[in-house]
């Protein structure tokens, strides 16, 4: 997959607020892996997983780039544009 530079990528990357998905957390509910909104450090998790709340908040706030938090993956995706960034 290419990655592609882009203008949603923020100077500064803000760390993750929690351990694991913040709303299923609150729900007791599981995830599939973790996702960063970089935009303001929610912890979502990802569209394999059933409630799919980073792409949630993505929808909710506009905050349209997330990282991988999962061990030994590093990337980014926008969901403004639908590709891989860096």
């Amino acid at each position: 997959m290419s990655v592609y530079p882009c203008s949603h990528v923020p100077n500064v990357i803000v760390p993750p607020s929690s351990a694991g998905c913040e709303e299923c957390l609150a729900l007791g509910d599981g995830w599939v892996h973790l996702r960063l909104c970089v935009h303001c450090g929610h912890v979502g998790c990802c569209d394999s997983s059933k409630n799919q709340h980073a792409t949630r908040h993505f929808h909710a706030t506009g905050h349209a780039v997330v990282a991988s938090l999962e061990p030994d993956e590093d990337w980014m995706w926008c969901y403004a544009h639908g590709s891989q960034v860096g």
